[in-house]
């Protein structure tokens, strides 16, 4: 169906016409029409599969935004986006600009890394969507610049990351600081029953859209295994940078001091490298993602706050150059490729001591990856392939593997050219903590 067939207004069907888009995704077909009723909602959808613009447009229709001689009051949104990561922050405000283009919505981006001045500022002028990341927003409301008692609609995008970011106390305290008559949109890629218990606790009667597809990774992705040594991954992701095609490609690590050790390594090898991750500053991971957007690099080195969220139109490669921990993860990391009716390639380098951590990946998507040694790089000693299944290897030890990482960092998407708009590759370091004990391992894939 038409954007127009959803209820949308024509100011709003023409700033979409403008950016090429004619049809809904399932997301949008589903979620517009529930948000214009005005009913509170929680929606289970992939960063990539068009939920950004899901929420965007209707919001801004709601909002009644284009009103002659409107008079905001200082630091008083109308609506309110709270988000993890500071890009998502980002791409969710250049959203409301682009689609609310006719209607000159005024917008405020509080995230961390920055300086605080300008935040002010704009406040100052009145805001009628405030995006923000909860570290920041809770600073601004201890310094008194911002009051959430006019809030309307409430948004809160990537549930499930913040939770996994340990974002759920603040969520809390920001709750108890909106007034209770409003509208509410929880938007989150699983329906694990810490989300459950979140929705129940604040939302009124919600209605329930799920449209992705539990633990599927993207159709479009050749998903293959390298086994090798520890030791000689480094050398291994070198020689598949540098051999045939020299796509743009998204590498992960666990740890940051993992991804700043990897970014070096491959400068050295003469391969154009960038690190991003939670203890670069705001600048510098700006710098990055727009380098590696505009070609400049070749490769970006991040670790899983990247998972969702990064906007990188036709990223053709991704590498697990360490696997996750979580077996959730693997599916968002390879997300990041395969989009908008392109292929891409999912690589993971794997050592023996990830093999468990393969197993219980491959448990969850139900099946097993392909697995071939690169010429050169055969894993020593000989052992069995690292997709067979655990009980293939008689007395080999099973286990379970970590719910976190005390150095890594956790978080999550690319958006190409549709009306999705969302990303997200650093967040807020302030008030993380590991929520994975409380944390069900069940994903929802997607596009």
């Amino acid at each position: 169906m038409p954007f127009a067939i959803l209820g949308l207004a024509d100011d709003l069907v023409r700033a979409v016409a403008a950016q090429g888009y004619t049809t809904p995704t399932p997301i949008q077909a589903q979620a517009i029409p529930v948000i214009l009723a005005g009913r509170d909602l929680l929606a289970a959808a992939q960063t990539g599969t068009g939920k950004t613009a899901a929420f965007t447009l209707p919001l801004l229709q709601r909002l009644d935004i284009r009103r002659e001689g409107r008079l905001l009051p200082p630091g008083r949104p109308r609506a309110l986006v709270v988000t993890p990561t500071r890009e998502l922050a980002a791409q969710i405000v250049e959203s409301v600009r682009v689609y609310g283009r006719h209607l000159a919505p005024r917008t405020a981006l509080l995230v961390g890394g920055v300086s605080m001045k300008p935040q002010f500022d704009a406040l100052r002028r009145g805001v009628d969507v405030l995006v923000a990341t909860p570290g920041r927003l809770l600073d601004h409301i201890s310094q008194k610049t911002v009051n959430l008692s006019n809030v309307e609609i409430l948004v809160l995008d990537e549930a499930d990351r913040m939770l996994d970011l340990g974002f759920l106390p603040a969520i809390r305290r920001l709750l108890a600081l909106l007034p209770k008559r409003r509208q509410t949109l929880l938007f989150s890629a699983t329906f694990a029953e810490p989300i459950r218990q979140l929705s129940g606790d604040f939302m009124n009667d919600p209605a329930v859209i799920d449209v992705a597809p539990r633990n599927a990774p993207a159709d479009l992705v050749d998903q293959q295994v390298h086994p090798v040594d520890q030791d000689r991954k480094a050398a291994l992701l070198s020689h598949l940078l540098s051999a045939g095609e020299r796509d743009a490609t998204l590498v992960f690590t666990r740890t940051k001091h993992g991804a700043d050790r990897l970014s070096r390594q491959l400068e050295r090898d003469g391969i154009r490298t960038a690190a991003l991750h939670g203890n670069k500053s705001q600048s510098a991971r700006t710098r990055a993602l727009d380098d590696f957007k505009q070609g400049r690099i070749q490769v970006l080195v991040a670790t899983d706050i990247a998972a969702r969220g990064l906007d990188i139109v036709q990223l053709p490669r991704v590498v697990n150059y360490e696997l996750p921990h979580v077996p959730e993860d693997y599916v968002h990391r390879i997300g990041r490729t395969g989009r908008a009716g392109c292929t891409g390639l999912a690589v993971s380098l794997v050592s023996e001591d990830e093999t468990s951590r393969l197993h219980t990946i491959q448990r969850l998507l139900g099946r097993t990856l392909p697995s071939s040694v690169v010429e050169g790089f055969a894993p020593s000693p000989v052992r069995r392939s690292p997709t067979a299944p655990a009980s293939a290897a008689p007395g080999a030890r099973r286990h379970h593997p970590q719910r976190g990482s005390s150095s890594g960092e956790r978080s999550g998407s690319s958006s190409s050219r549709r009306p999705a708009g969302s990303g997200g590759a650093a967040g807020d370091s302030s008030q993380r903590r590991t929520y994975h004990q409380t944390r069900r391992v069940t994903t929802a894939g997607g596009r």
